[in-house]
């Protein structure tokens, strides 16, 4: 090992959470400890993301594998440094006061100990997902860190930058706005900064206001009027512009964020339904994460049983909708239609991973439970005439791995902000009983 370079020591949840992870570290050397691939051993089988994580690696592994990992590491390509693979290693006297020797963690952390002691010129790092490991590690004086490659940097930014409000707006321009349909120049706006993507403002004075929408494609400023979808009224601006985004032929990919309670997949299933007729199926999914990560596996019931529980809320969600309608009505028979002849689904993730998605509206509710590489393998699943839209809130985490930078959710929203077939609505205003949202701000 050269003296340049750093060593990253991965953990098992790194690997899970991105099987190439092993690439990520630039031109700096990545060591995996053997108990991360004895761990990785029991996560090979099943139909999760992380099972099929867990043997993506092991056949990348297997292309590299030979002596070399053992010794002087495997080259991991043009620009990036070596890997190797590192055999258990004997507890230290410090290590035996307070860890205990048959808890895979502690001899990952025997063996980061090890190589930090083994290489005294070089900065040894235990890359990891694991807060409690992290802390471990450093209680031993050894650096730690989380896996940060797929974090967004800004998030506060990024957040707000959807819907922005503009005071002191011109009352001519925001006329201009209500009286003709060629709508305004991104100049008009007066900014001080170059518009991308689409954006929604919130234009007003002491006089007027207006909804409008920067279209990235024809770079117009235009009024958004107050549409309705299958019966759904927006109570406030942030829901006008998720119906308009919804309802937009033009935008195929749309994030909306926010708390419980402010309508986001309420919303995005009124969408679905007012346009069924364009697509021949509708999806309603959400990843299957329970509390506090407990196996599913230990619930009493058949799979059916053990998930209604975590699919409830979507029924909730299509039950509100039907309130909207008499129950002999057009509307409210169709919904029943859509159900029995299956055009309409309200399934686990899981269980329509892997499919072709054509002409289809797909929703995923709590996609803040989804890690990046996950958000990504369902999106490349969209076939011709498929119209996606995620939702969740990057401040309620259920995943033990995840937090408000690296879920899926929010790397999605920051990467495709800039592209003109994509809209992120961040919606702040709860529209609950004035209990929740007394409840959601001060408990």
């Amino acid at each position: 090992m050269t003296t340049e370079k750093k060593i990253f020591i991965l953990d098992t949840n790194v690997i899970l959470h991105d099987f190439n992870s092993i690439f990520k570290f630039d031109e700096h050397d990545v060591l995996i400890p053997i108990t991360v691939l004895e761990e990785l051993d029991k996560f090979k089988r099943g139909n999760d993301l992380i099972n099929f994580h867990a043997r993506e690696f092991t056949r990348e592994l297997d292309k590299l594998s030979g002596d070399l990992l053992f010794s002087d590491g495997v080259a991991l390509g043009n620009g990036r440094g070596r890997l190797f693979i590192e055999t258990g290693k004997e507890f230290s006297d410090k290590m035996k006061v307070s860890f205990h020797e048959n808890i895979p963690d502690h001899r990952i952390l025997a063996i980061a100990e090890f190589i930090k002691n083994e290489n005294p010129t070089r900065t040894t790092i235990l890359v990891s997902k694991d807060i409690n490991l992290r802390m471990k590690a450093k209680s031993l004086g050894i650096l730690s860190e989380d896996f940060k490659n797929d974090q967004v940097k800004d998030i506060d930014n990024m957040m707000s930058l959807g819907i922005q409000t503009l005071n002191d707006f011109s009352s001519e321009k925001i006329a201009e706005l209500y009286q003709t349909e060629e709508g305004l120049k991104e100049e008009d706006l007066n900014l001080d900064y170059e518009l991308a993507g689409h954006r929604y403002f919130i234009l007003k004075n002491n006089n007027s206001s207006a909804l409008a929408h920067f279209n990235p494609v024809d770079q117009k400023i235009t009024r958004v009027e107050k549409p309705s979808a299958y019966g759904i009224y927006p109570r406030n601006a942030e829901q006008t512009f998720s119906i308009d985004a919804l309802l937009d032929p033009a935008i195929n990919l749309v994030a909306l964020t926010g708390t419980a309670g402010t309508g986001k997949t309420l919303l995005a299933l009124a969408a679905a339904l007012q346009q069924a007729e364009h697509f021949d199926q509708i999806y309603l999914a959400r990843p299957i994460v329970a509390l506090s990560n407990k196996d599913l596996g230990y619930l009493p019931g058949d799979a059916k049983e053990k998930i209604s529980p975590y699919m409830q809320p979507l029924f909730d969600n299509l039950a509100v909708i039907k309130k909207k309608f008499n129950a002999h009505s057009k509307q409210y028979l169709y919904i029943d239609e859509l159900l029995k002849e299956e055009k309409l689904q309200i399934t686990p993730l899981a269980y329509i991973r892997g499919r072709s998605l054509t002409n289809a509206f797909f929703i995923v509710d709590e996609a803040q439970n989804l890690t990046p590489h996950e958000i990504k393998t369902i999106i490349t699943r969209a076939g011709e005439g498929t119209k996606m839209i995620f939702t969740g809130d990057i401040e309620q985490i259920d995943s033990p791995y995840l937090d408000k930078k690296s879920n899926g959710l929010a790397y999605l929203s920051d990467k495709m902000k800039d592209q003109e077939i994509f809209a992120h609505i961040n919606l702040i205003k709860g529209e609950r009983s004035f209990l929740a949202e007394l409840a959601s701000k001060l408990l």
